[in-house]
């Protein structure tokens, strides 16, 4: 393709540029495209291959307003499974649900015209509840096309490629293990494809936006089972893999002996693991490949490049000095998320109105919220009269599926340079759920004393306002009417 001048060419904001898949991309797009490569934190050193580098917390809406600005399309290939806060509370599927609204707000906001998600395969529908880390693929689908921009989503099983964490995880426990005695989970089958062939992909899913609002499987032509699998990676790796599989799941064992042979977090583990228990297989007929014409590369084929790419990094690894680290300790942030029930009828400024109104009731007859005709809240406890928080509402950034209030004083947070805490309230998945989320929160307390009080409060209170939610969602059953 040849290069257009610099002011026709579209400009691609790329989200998990930093990730396997990501690298790939840009090194594919990058001569045709102008790309903002978006990341958490900035590089010591500007690029040198003319890739813009915009530094972008997706738990934040503001930056990735900010970072979509002037793009016209972009990819999404984000999965938060790992903790990003030095206390995170919640789980790893409302930290995903809430990046990805903010991608889809922050595109609409900007005028992006196509989203490109690469999400994950899904079990037929005979198989049953959905494990948290597949529901979770499904409901950033839903969610990033939540905002009206149009989405091209890609479901993939293990993307076998130098750098990938899950293919990692197995050509360690090949390496370290000449025999492993499975659980059932290393019978179920699945549909792995190469990286060589997913950039592809999701090259022709952003240059044909027509495709938009559909979901396409892509894979390669073996479906094998994960003992196979791990069979065929050994093979590539010169070694001889047994793999006794045993008729029993062992889930929090299986968790154990593959975190502590492949040195991967649990919190990275065990999310993959519990999805293992499904058949994980193309059911479209690969039909995206068809028309892209992609001819899918062999499960071996793909091992064996992965293997061969991942030697020729860690040898330019070894050759490379090492920068030295000018990193400052970090401040020690909280991240608290919290799924509760939406009562048919309400929205997230309700929600957050109930909350204050509730709060009192519940902690009575020690604590008192103070809301003034501005919306902000001043929480104290009796018979103090410093207040314990301080949430100024931003007006200007809240609307009724969202209520945002920073936390600008009081005697429990301590605001520092670079940090803005802050509380919000929204609604998710049509309406059916409220996220409470703190983002970014310095607690004044000594961390240990935090960590075992005002931490625990917390997760307390949100959980009895989980509860009282519910009562009230139980009172439109019976009425038919909002309460």
């Amino acid at each position: 393709m040849s290069e257009e001048p610099t002011g026709t060419r579209k400009r691609l904001a790329i989200a998990g540029a930093t990730g396997f898949v990501g690298r790939a991309l840009i090194e594919a797009l990058r001569v045709d495209y102008d790309i903002v490569a978006l990341t958490r934190t900035l590089p010591s050193a500007p690029r040198s291959d003319g890739v813009e580098t915009r530094a972008c917390d997706l738990f934040n809406l503001r930056d990735a307003e900010r970072a979509l600005a002037g793009a016209d399309a972009a990819f999404y290939l984000v999965h938060s499974m790992m903790p990003s806060a030095r206390l995170t509370q919640g789980r790893f599927d409302d930290m995903d649900l809430i990046c990805a609204d903010n991608f889809a707000r922050a595109a609409n906001a900007n005028g992006v015209a196509h989203i490109t998600y690469l999400g994950g395969l899904l079990p037929g529908a005979d198989e049953g509840d959905l494990s948290r880390h597949l529901q979770s693929r499904r409901e950033v689908e839903r969610t990033l096309g939540a905002h009206g921009v149009p989405v091209t989503t890609l479901r993939a099983g293990l993307v076998v490629g130098a750098g990938g964490s899950s293919f990692e995880m197995m050509t360690r426990l090949v390496g370290r293990l000449p025999f492993m005695v499975g659980p059932s989970w290393t019978r179920s089958i699945s549909q792995s494809i190469a990286l060589a062939d997913v950039v592809p992909l999701l090259r022709y899913a952003l240059e044909h936006p027509e495709l938009a609002g559909r979901a396409y499987d892509v894979g390669c032509p073996d479906v094998v089972s994960y003992a196979e699998t791990l069979r065929v990676v050994g093979s590539v790796l010169g070694k001889r893999t047994r793999v006794l599989t045993l008729p029993v799941r062992t889930a929090r064992l299986s968790l154990l002996w593959v975190s502590v042979i492949t040195g991967a977090p649990r919190e990275l583990v065990r999310p993959l693991m519990d999805s293992l228990r499904h058949d994980l297989v193309a059911r479209d007929g690969l039909v995206l490949q068809s028309m892209a014409g992609v001819e899918a590369m062999s499960l071996r084929a793909a091992i064996e490049l992965a293997v061969a790419d991942e030697k020729a990094i860690e040898a330019a690894r070894a050759s490379t000095p090492k920068p030295r680290s000018t990193r400052r300790a970090a401040v020690s942030r909280v991240r608290s998320v919290q799924r509760l029930p939406l009562p048919a009828g309400r929205s997230a400024r309700w929600v957050a109105s109930e909350y204050t109104r509730w709060l009192p009731q519940f902690m009575a007859p020690f604590l008192r919220v103070d809301v003034d005709p501005s919306g902000t809240c001043r929480f104290f406890l009796w018979p103090i009269e410093q207040p314990l928080l301080v949430l100024l509402f931003a007006s200007d950034r809240s609307a009724d599926d969202r209520q945002l209030f920073y936390v600008t004083g009081g005697a429990l947070a301590r605001v520092v340079d670079g940090t803005r805490p802050r509380l919000e309230f929204r609604s998710v998945l049509d309406g059916k759920f409220v996220l409470a989320a703190i983002h970014d929160f310095v607690p004044r307390l000594p961390w240990f004393i935090y960590v075992m009080t005002q931490a625990l409060v917390h997760l307390l209170v949100m959980r009895r306002f989980g509860r009282h939610l519910e009562g009230l969602q139980s009172e439109v059953l019976r009425n038919g009417a909002p309460p």
